[in-house]
Parts: structure tokens; sequence; C-alpha cells
């Protein structure tokens, strides 16, 4: 349910102690125009199934790569698949959600903060992995309080630097826990064998085009993030070979040749609308520019130089 007045006055208050005043607004970064590697521009793309898939099912599709890796969520990948796949939605694929202690608390941010009571609706799981409107309903007290919860002691000395982007545009879009959380609170540390540039890049949720599938591989044309010194960006379009399914097992069914996607990792999650991508593309825009132009104390930066 929404805060009541009272309650947000009191977050209000809470958050002024807890959350570093706001840093003078850069002016906005410019987004390259729409180009081949961005997306269609045209006629509006969606298919019928685009609005059609169960939000647990959305939420696994794109939890399930990093969990195949061990990297977050309970320990049970194989059944996450087998219910993503088969499209099954009850109790335990809703368990088994809410074991991912990454994503979960932002679900019910989202939820909450919308008046939406199931943390697991569509609209909700789709603000947080690609993003739309729902995240211009956080209120920013909220938001910080939530984080200063979750994250303040894990971040230790390093929490006012995570908290700078509170105030200056951050919202609960997986971007921002890339980009945002990550660098404070330790996963892209030395117990990792990949370069953090390489996390960075493999765990936002970025957008290709499929040129060909081949079993369970596909050939992607897709932007990979660059590092430049000082900041993080999207460079020229190259082909990528990604998993589209395993066994012939996917996350999702029909994937051909022209679709736009989604890939998290080393997976094809989902295929994009025209409205979804440009949500997924506007959102990871708009941290890139919180992350390079808004913050005193990029997290990146600090992670790379």
């Amino acid at each position: 349910m929404n805060p009541t007045p009272q309650a947000r006055e009191t977050a209000a208050k809470s958050a002024s102690s807890t959350v570093p005043p706001a840093m003078p607004e850069a002016p906005a970064a410019t987004a390259p125009p729409f180009s081949d590697a961005d997306g269609p521009v045209g006629e509006n793309q969606e298919r019928p199934s685009d609005h059609a898939t169960p939000g647990t099912i959305l939420f696994a599709r794109f939890a399930y790569p990093p969990n195949s890796l061990g990297y977050c969520g309970p320990n049970d990948s194989k059944a996450v698949l087998q219910y993503t796949a088969a499209g099954y939605v009850d109790g335990g694929l809703a368990q088994l959600a809410r074991g991912f202690s990454g994503a979960w608390p932002y679900l019910e941010l989202i939820a909450g903060a919308s008046g939406i009571g199931d943390p697991l609706d569509r609209r909700v799981v789709e603000a947080y992995w690609l993003g739309n409107p729902l995240l211009e309903r956080i209120d920013m007290a909220l938001f910080g309080n939530s984080l200063l919860e979750r994250f303040r002691r894990r971040a230790g000395s390093s929490w006012g630097h995570l908290a700078e982007a509170i105030p200056v545009g951050a919202v609960p879009h997986h971007s921002f826990h890339v980009f945002g959380i990550y660098p404070w609170v330790g996963l892209l540390g030395g117990d990792r064998v990949e370069t953090p540039l390489h996390v960075l890049d493999r765990c936002r949720i970025r957008w290709g085009q499929i040129v060909s599938v081949d079993g369970d591989r596909a050939v992607v044309l897709s932007r990979p993030l660059t590092w430049d010194g000082r900041q993080v960006g999207l460079g020229e379009v190259r082909p990528e070979d990604v998993t589209c399914a395993l066994d012939r097992t996917a996350l999702a069914e029909d994937f051909r040749p022209g679709d736009w996607v989604a890939l998290h990792w080393d997976w094809v999650c989902d295929r994009l609308s025209r409205r979804q991508l440009a949500n997924l593309r506007r959102y990871t825009l708009h941290q890139l520019d919180i992350t390079n132009r808004r913050v005193a104390h990029p997290g990146p930066a600090a992670a790379l130089a």
C-alpha cells in the first residue's frame, strides 16, 4: 500500500540524517540517437505475448543466469530453469524467487510504493529488470532508508559514497544495483576470476539483436561496456556468442533472427518489445549518467582505476 502522509514525513526526516545532501545536478547525458544497435524506431513491434507472461516466470527468466553460476539466489538453479521453461507457476517458484536476496527487496519496495500487493506482479518485475514508469513513483526517502537498512553495514566506510546516488536521481532498477551497489559492497572483489569490467558488463541487463540461432547457441549483436580510464560507456556494436537454451531447454520460446532480446550474463532471457527496449535503454543510460556525471565518487571508477 502507499505510505500515509505521516509515514512519508517520518521517513523523510529519517533519511535526511542518513542520505547526503544533493550534489548540483549535472546536465543530462546526451544519448546518441537510436541506431540499428539500439532497436527499432518505426512501428510498434509488440507481440501479443508481451503482456501474457506471468510476473513470476518473467522474474525467473532474468534471475536464472547468475543463479546458474552460483552468484545469487537459492541453491537450486535447475528447478528455476525447469519452472521457467515449462511456464509453470506455483508456490514453489514463488518461494525460490524470495530466495534472491539481491533482487527481492527491490521488488517489495517497488510494489509497496505503487500500491501493488504482489512483488511478483508482472509490472513490478518488469520495472526492476527492464524499467517502466513505476520507478518514477518511488519516494527518495523510502528508497534511501531501504538501502540504508540493507547496505550500510556491508558498505562500511564507503556508505557515504554509495548514498550519493540517492538524491541525484537513482531508482531501484537493476542497473543501479550493478553500478551503484556492486562496487561498494565487495561484489567486484578479488574472489572472482572475472575482471570488474567483465562482471559489470555481464551482470547488467543489456539489449541486442539476434543474428542467428544454432541449437542451444545464438549470435547476437550488442554493445559492450567500455572503460576509458574515467567513465564507463557503451562501445561499438559487435557480435557475441550467447546461450539461448541448455539441452534444448530455453528460458523463453522461439527466438528468431531479427528479434531484439534482453541478455543477462551469457544467456538470452527474453524478447523485447519496442516499449521494453526503449525503457531498458532509457534507464540504463540514466544510471550511466548518474555514475559518470552526478556523483563525486563513481563506484566503477573506484573498482576499475
